[in-house]
C-alpha cells in the first residue's frame, strides 16, 4: 500500500473513532442531565394539584408570609411582585407591590407575566382570586395551619421553583429548631394561656390556629382552644371566668417579656385576675408569631421562655 493511501485511512477511522466517541459522550451527558423542562407537581393548602410545565421563573407572593416562605425556599431572585407588609428579608422591601390581601391590581400583576401565583387562602379576596384563575396563571393556596406545615410549604415551594437544595435545607433547620423546643419545653407543667389578637372588640384563637399548637409546644394551654371560630370574639367576663396563668398578644417589634401592649394594660382593673396577680402580661413580635413561616420557631422560642418564667413565679408563692 501507498503511504499517502495508507495515511488517508488511519485519518479516516480516526475521524470515525473520534466521531463516535463524541457521539457516545453525548449520550452518557444527556442520559445523566436532568431535563431542562421537567414538569412539576405538587399539592397546595387548599388540596388541589399544582403543576407547571417547568419550575416557575416570574413568581407574585399575595402575602407576606408567602414571600418568606419562597425565600426562605431558595426563590427570592423569582420574585416579580408582592403585597405589601412583605418586608422580610430586607430585599423584599425591593420587590414591586401589587396591593394588599384586601385590594389587588390585577392589571399590575397580569403586566408581570407570572408563571405562578402563590395566595393566602383565606386572607385573599375571593372575588379576585376567581379573576385570577380565570386568566389561566397557575395558583399556589397556601395555608400552613400547623407548625409542621411550614417545613412541608418549603419543599413545596422548592419543587416548584426548582430550588429543592435549598428548601430541603431550610426545612430541615426549621424541622430541628421546632423538634428542640419540642424536646425542651413540651412536657413541662402546664400554663393556662389567653391569647389576646384583639381588644376592641375582643379576640382570640381556638384550637386549630398555629399559634395554639405554639402555646402547646411550650408546654400552655389555650383556655379557649375547644371553641368553634378560629378567631372567635368573647366578653371579658369569659377570659375573668377562664382565669389564665398568662396574657399573652402581639406587639410590632416587641422583643421582651416586660413590654406588653397597651392593650393589656386594662386587665390591671381586674387585679385578682391571677395573670395580673403574678405579672403575667406579655407580648411577643407579631412578625414571629404571626405570620406561618420559618421565623415562627423564633416566637415560639421567645413565647416558651416566657411561659417558663410563669412556672418559676408560681413556683414563688
Amino acid at each position: 500500500m501507498r503511504l499517502s493511501t495508507l495515511a488517508s485511512t488511519l485519518a479516516s477511522r480516526l475521524a470515525t473513532g473520534a466521531l463516535a466517541t463524541c457521539a457516545l459522550a453525548a449520550c452518557v451527558f444527556a442520559a445523566c442531565a436532568p431535563a431542562a423542562h421537567a414538569a412539576v407537581s405538587v399539592v397546595d393548602d387548599n388540596g388541589e394539584t399544582v403543576t407547571l410545565p417547568a419550575p416557575a421563573q416570574r413568581v407574585v407572593s399575595l402575602a407576606p408570609h408567602v414571600t418568606e416562605l419562597i425565600y426562605a425556599a431558595g426563590g427570592g431572585a423569582k420574585l416579580v411582585g408582592a403585597v405589601n407588609y412583605s418586608d422580610y428579608p430586607s430585599a423584599a422591601q425591593k420587590v414591586p407591590r401589587v396591593g394588599d390581601n384586601r385590594a389587588l391590581d390585577l392589571e399590575r400583576i397580569v403586566a408581570m407575566k407570572p408563571d405562578l401565583i402563590v395566595v393566602w387562602r383565606h386572607g385573599n379576596a375571593q372575588q379576585q382570586l376567581d379573576r385570577l384563575r380565570a386568566l389561566h396563571i397557575p395558583l399556589f393556596f397556601s395555608e400552613p395551619r400547623h407548625l409542621d406545615d411550614v417545613a412541608t410549604s418549603l419543599t413545596r415551594l422548592g419543587t416548584l421553583l426548582g430550588t429543592e437544595p435549598a428548601a430541603q435545607a431550610a426545612a430541615g433547620a426549621y424541622r430541628h429548631d421546632i423538634a428542640q423546643l419540642r424536646a425542651t419545653y413540651a412536657r413541662r407543667p402546664s400554663v393556662s394561656v389567653f391569647y389576646e389578637v384583639w381588644d376592641q372588640p375582643l379576640m382570640t384563637i381556638n384550637g386549630t390556629h398555629m399559634i395554639s399548637d405554639v402555646i402547646a409546644l411550650c408546654g400552655g394551654r389555650n383556655v379557649f382552644a375547644t371553641l368553634d371560630a378560629l378567631v372567635p370574639t368573647l366578653s371579658t367576663e369569659a377570659v375573668l371566668a377562664a382565669n389564665p396563668d398568662a396574657i399573652v398578644t402581639t406587639a410590632q417589634g416587641a422583643t421582651a417579656a416586660d413590654r406588653p401592649l397597651p392593650s393589656l394594660e386594662r386587665w390591671r382593673a381586674w387585679p385578682a385576675l391571677r395573670a395580673v396577680a403574678r405579672g403575667n402580661l406579655f407580648a411577643i413580635d407579631g412578625d414571629l408569631l404571626t405570620r406561618p413561616a420559618p421565623r415562627i420557631a423564633q416566637g415560639a422560642a421567645q413565647l416558651c421562655k416566657d411561659l417558663d418564667l410563669v412556672r418559676r413565679r408560681d413556683a414563688a408563692h
